[in-house]
């Protein structure tokens, strides 16, 4: 069961024992399935910086619920190995120390064995916590556990996509698992959408689930603008590579085209021209590209260019937040197991708003008006993480 598919099926009503039991331990069973398919020298691969080994994600997921649930609210509980809190730290200062974030692929132990045993050390102290309804805390265990099942599939997410960058790094090209392949489509025919300006509420509503930085909703004025009514696709990228869009400065911002020299970008990532077509790495090794499918793996400045080079723009957070209201949630999701963005169906109105790929905005990661970060570990989360960079949408608006 995707998030998404969680939150419509507890939406509005209170998660009691026996549901949030069973969903922690859902959500913890696919972290490993998801690494079913890894042999033992695949958890501990670390190809670059900002990425993570596999054995790293699943260690520090249950590092979090320990760290943030059991050691506060369990009387009693003894920490598995109490080293662990400074190892599976991964960014809290207000918590303690952290083991550099480049060097988590150095460690050999503790092993993969002992990870699992950890894990199952944390679920059995976490069944007794839940168990506990009467606890003078149950409140805030639950509301802490909910955020701790939507971190974990957060790091379900980082897992794949660290481990495709490692698998990608590997001249073998492994692939993580045979999966589906979906047929080379033709993408839904591209519209605009037109959407009146004015005064608008964005911001979360409701009783689901959400993180922080979703909220306070507010007002915001947006002019009137037009969103397409689908992502931009492999086949549309294409033609921007073809017609030089990575030699011509004029449609890269400064920092951009410093970049595109310095590194020697020609492509998204994992693409690779052979015997004159294109071929991209994905999940299941190197696959013909799918010219229907959604670009994916492109930063914020290709993503930029490409909308330059196409005389439009991307489209604000606030435009992106405000189209997307009330259009349906259903896409392609890790419960498809084609864990690879496909191309759209043929629909009227906006399509894909949901699945297959994070989209690119122009406007930059700052809290809502009205924001107040919460205090210690919680108001890290996502409090420590605003700044001027734009958020994520590869969509294009004018």
């Amino acid at each position: 069961m995707s998030n998404l598919q969680f939150e419509q099926q507890y939406q509005g009503r209170a998660l009691d024992r026996a549901s949030i039991g069973s969903r922690y331990r859902d959500v913890r069973a696919q972290s490993e399935r998801l690494c079913a398919p890894l042999e033992t020298e695949d958890y501990c691969v670390q190809t670059a910086t900002f990425a993570s080994p596999p054995k790293w994600h699943l260690a520090h997921t249950a590092w979090f619920f320990e760290t943030l649930l059991l050691k506060p609210y369990l009387e009693g509980y003894r920490e598995y190995r109490p080293l662990f809190a400074t190892l599976f730290n991964s960014y809290y200062d207000t918590i303690g120390t952290y083991h550099p974030r480049p060097e988590r692929g150095m460690l050999s132990r503790p092993t993969v064995k002992e990870v699992y045993e950890y894990r199952a050390y944390i679920d059995e102290h976490m069944a007794r916590l839940l168990d506990d309804i009467g606890h003078p805390d149950h409140a805030d265990i639950v509301m802490r556990t909910i955020l701790g099942m939507n971190h974990e599939q957060q790091h379900q997410e980082l897992f794949l996509t660290d481990l495709k960058y490692a698998f990608a790094y590997n001249p073998l090209k492994p692939a993580y698992a045979e999966l589906p392949q979906p047929d080379p489509t033709t993408a839904a025919s591209l519209k605009w959408l037109s959407f009146e300006g004015g005064v608008v509420s964005i911001g979360h509503q409701g009783e689901a689930f959400c993180y922080d930085n979703e909220t306070p909703r507010h007002k915001t004025y947006l002019e009137g603008f037009r969103l397409a009514s689908r992502p931009v696709t492999n086949s549309e990228f294409i033609e921007f590579i073809e017609d030089g869009g990575y030699r011509n400065p004029d449609f890269w911002l400064s920092d951009a085209w410093k970049i595109v020299c310095r590194e020697g970008w020609r492509t998204p990532l994992y693409w690779q021209r052979e015997d004159g077509g294109w071929n991209y790495m994905t999940l299941a090794g190197m696959r013909p590209l799918d010219p229907g499918a959604p670009v994916c793996h492109v930063s914020y400045f290709e993503a930029a260019a490409y909308a330059r080079w196409a005389n439009k723009r991307l489209p604000t957070e606030a435009e992106w937040e405000w189209a997307s209201k009330g259009a349906p949630v259903k896409g392609n999701f890790v419960d498809d197991g084609y864990l690879q963005p496909v191309a759209g169906p043929q629909s009227e109105g906006l399509q894909q708003m949901f699945g297959d790929v994070w989209e690119w905005t122009q406007s930059p990661y700052v809290p809502y008006p009205g924001y107040h970060q919460a205090h210690g570990p919680l108001g890290e989360y996502n409090g420590k993480r605003f700044c001027s960079a734009a958020s994520l949408a590869n969509r294009m608006a004018s």
